[in-house]
């Protein structure tokens, strides 16, 4: 009896030492920040590029705050996440961190100082980008952002999930800590845009389904998530949207903010293509749409002859308003805007073709009638009023209720009650 007690101890002990060992990071010496002129003009604008694409400002970024000075409020099912000050200020910042200590924490989600940053940092995806990538986003905030002094707001994750030494355990289940490899049967381009989705640009965080705890389904991956209150849209030939995506679409799409046989960027989704995608050349999200339309299936098909366009115009016919509330709602607040002939115009989205309307979740069309679009999302420049304070919860319910109706689905359970859970949530900032 003993000799089995004896032996089960000695087992964690070495379980518990083993993953103390596997958990311990030395700290990094810290650095007297760089000199501008140590980095090359030409690395430091790659690196504002690839600064931008990763959306390093918007994360990092309080609304109304300075640049990259942090405190911007992740709202996850664990509790609120605040981002880290990644300006090269030394006391608050990353003045002092070298470059070193800069790619260890881009690889492997590890501070300077030996902790364990929390796995809202995307670690996994930049541990795809290749070393000379990582150090020309180093080179760019020391030498481009100005360092601001701002102390980091403490995290509302309760215990024992806010003890970093435990996100180890995370990353040892479910942290994919392998480099980016390219697949020799696909094209060079499809290859650069894989690189780019799965690395920098971290496509799959938003996009792809996460288990209980946080990991990401790999085995799904960019089958569509729940993220910051809305809802990241399927990626793949699962996407419910009644038109499928083309490799066009994706890059109409991800270059303006809006396709006319889809949609407008909206919510987290705005920020991506218009401070981060955006300083991407071409080339690069040419590449980013030719991998998104493989993962879409290759479509080819022309959605103009498609039927489901020519059912979704259809739609737009109105029931008797007289006895239709949603109806009534829609053709005072929305069909001036959202009309459209079978020949679509751009900027006059037609509702029964957005994924909105066609997914499980009504968390979009809903977070859209409440805030509406700004200036800066969607099609630039393009704006849609916000409904908030002029519809009621029953009138929100209403109208969805229509669309839903109107595009052929059927209705979504407690609607109403969905309404107020998200007019409650905290709004999406950016």
């Amino acid at each position: 009896m003993k000799r089995g007690l004896y032996s089960v101890v000695i087992a964690v002990v070495v379980v518990l030492v083993g993953f103390g060992i596997y958990a311990w990071h030395p700290s990094i010496a810290p650095v007297t920040p760089p000199a501008k002129d140590q980095f090359s003009a030409d690395i430091i604008a790659k690196g504002k590029v690839l600064a931008a694409a990763g959306y390093c400002s918007t994360c990092h970024t309080a609304p109304g705050g300075k640049p990259f000075a942090g405190n911007y409020a992740m709202h996850s099912d664990f509790g609120t996440i605040y981002s880290s000050n990644i300006t090269p200020d030394q006391a608050t910042g990353i003045g002092n961190w070298s470059e070193e200590a800069f790619i260890r924490a881009m690889r492997t989600g590890v501070s300077r100082d030996g902790s364990h940053l929390l796995p809202a940092f995307p670690f996994e995806h930049f541990n795809k980008m290749t070393d000379d990538d990582i150090k020309a986003v180093y080179a760019y905030i020391m030498s481009s952002v100005a360092p601001v002094q701002q102390t980091k707001q403490e995290n509302g994750i309760p215990f024992p999930l806010n003890i970093r030494f435990l996100q180890a355990g995370w990353k040892l289940l479910f942290a994919d800590t392998s480099d980016f490899k390219a697949d020799s049967n696909k094209s060079a381009e499809w290859n650069r845009g894989a690189y780019l989705a799965e690395g920098i640009a971290h496509c799959g965080a938003c996009h792809t389904p996460r288990n209980e705890l946080g990991g990401e389904l790999r085995d799904q991956m960019y089958s569509g998530a729940a993220i910051d209150g809305w809802i990241a849209p399927s990626l793949t030939a699962s996407s419910t949207a009644p038109l499928k995506w083309r490799e066009q679409d994706f890059f109409e799409y991800l270059s303006t903010g809006n396709s006319p046989f889809h949609g407008s960027a909206g919510g987290p989704m705005a920020p991506v293509v218009h401070d981060g995608l955006s300083a991407l050349s071409t080339q690069d999200i040419q590449a980013i749409a030719t991998y998104f339309a493989d993962k879409a299936g290759n479509v080819s098909e022309d959605p103009a002859q498609s039927p489901a366009l020519t059912k979704a115009v259809a739609a737009q016919q109105l029931p008797d308003l007289r006895t239709h509330q949603g109806a009534r709602l829609y053709a005072a607040s929305c069909q001036s805007c959202h009309y459209s002939q079978q020949k679509l115009v751009k900027g006059r989205p037609l509702l029964a073709l957005g994924s909105a309307v066609h997914l499980d979740d009504p968390a979009n069309l809903i977070n859209v009638i409440l805030d509406g679009f700004r200036a800066d999302q969607g099609i630039k420049g393009v704006v849609m009023p916000a409904f908030r304070d002029a519809l009621s919860d029953e009138d929100i319910t209403a109208l969805a209720a229509y669309l839903r109706q109107a595009a052929g689905e059927q209705p979504w359970p407690n609607l109403e009650q969905r309404v107020g859970e998200i007019r409650r949530q905290p709004r999406f900032e950016h």
